[in-house]
Order: C-alpha cells, then structure tokens, then sequence
C-alpha cells in the first residue's frame, strides 16, 4: 500500500450499516401506518393511532337521502389507507347484492343496497362534513369515535395517515382522547 493513500472501500464498508440504520429511508424500519383524527376548524387532536399493516378500520353512518346503514372498510399498509369494500343496506333488511368494485363509484350516488369487496382506493387525506342524520362513527383498533360528538353538525374532521418508522417517536400530542372506554350514541 501506498503511503498517504487509505482504500475506501473498507471505510465505505464500515460506514454503510451506520447511514443505514440512522436514515428513515430505510423501509425495514417501518413501524406502521401512523392514522390521525384532527377537528377541522380548530386543529385539535380527536385520536393518533399506529396501524400495523393489514390492520382495518371501519367507518359506519347513515345515508339519510336512501335511508341505507353504510359501511366502509380501509386497510392500513405502507403508509396510506386503503378502501377495500364498502356496503349500502336496508337496516333490517337481507344481505344487499354484490356489485363489481368497478361499478361502485356510481352506485354510491343513484342509491339502492349494494356490497362492494375487492376495492383499492388507496388514501392518504379523507375529510369528512358532518351532517345532521349521519351518526358517522369510525371503529379503529377497537375503539369507537363519534365524529358527530367531535365536533357537532356542520363540523369537520380530517383522517390522515403516513407511514410511521420506528425510529422516530410518535407525534401523537399528549391530549389525544383515549376512547377506550368511551361509548358513542348508536342510531336506533
């Protein structure tokens, strides 16, 4: 070896596993889907929740212009929420038909029961008006969230998700609402 000369290549091999395990690109430090429920109009935080992913969360509510019971079902992976079926039914009623995903995008606005399996409509951002008949209430890693109670008729909320690494802490502030023992007002 020449004098003055250091190879890089065993510094290039040494300092490798450091950059990757300080960086936040690195995916296998991904934790899950960090989800955020925060009021609309006054930017508080309702709930933070960290989704592993293939974990769900369920969205219920009424469509007061056909009087259906609406479910809609996200899965959580890689950062984003993804809408994998969704059911309009008559309450009391049968099972609805199932329709084709490709179809649903129309049938959400012409009314009549319907279940949909199969979607992939991924999301990263969802904002949700409240109304006044609705009742939406957001079932997540066994809790459940009356929006309406959050933040009242004509309110919004916002539902964000991105992906969480493991390595960073979460940004959940401390006031977030634990609903773990907090029973929202079902429709009857």
């Amino acid at each position: 070896m020449k004098s003055g000369v250091f190879p890089l290549a065993p510094l290039a091999a040494m300092l490798l596993p450091v950059f990757l395990a300080l960086t936040p690109l690195n995916v296998s430090w991904a934790a899950g889907t960090l989800v955020q429920l925060i009021h609309g109009d006054t930017g508080r935080s309702i709930a933070c929740n960290l989704l592993q992913d293939g974990e769900t969360l369920v969205l219920t509510w009424k469509n007061s212009l056909f009087d259906l019971a609406v479910t809609e079902v996200y899965k959580a992976g890689g950062g984003l929420l993804t809408q994998t079926g969704v059911t309009f039914a008559i309450p009391g009623g049968g099972d609805p038909p199932r329709v084709k995903p490709e179809d649903v995008e129309d049938l959400f606005h012409t009314g009549g029961p319907f279940r949909a399996d199969g979607l992939s409509r991924p999301f990263q951002k969802i904002v949700f008006r409240i109304g006044e008949i609705g009742n939406p209430i957001l079932n997540i890693q066994g809790r459940q969230i009356a929006l309406a109670e959050e933040v009242g008729f004509g309110g919004t909320i916002v539902l964000e998700s991105r992906l969480s690494m493991s390595n960073e802490p979460l940004p959940c502030p401390i006031g977030a609402i634990d609903y773990g023992a907090k029973k929202p007002t079902q429709d009857r």
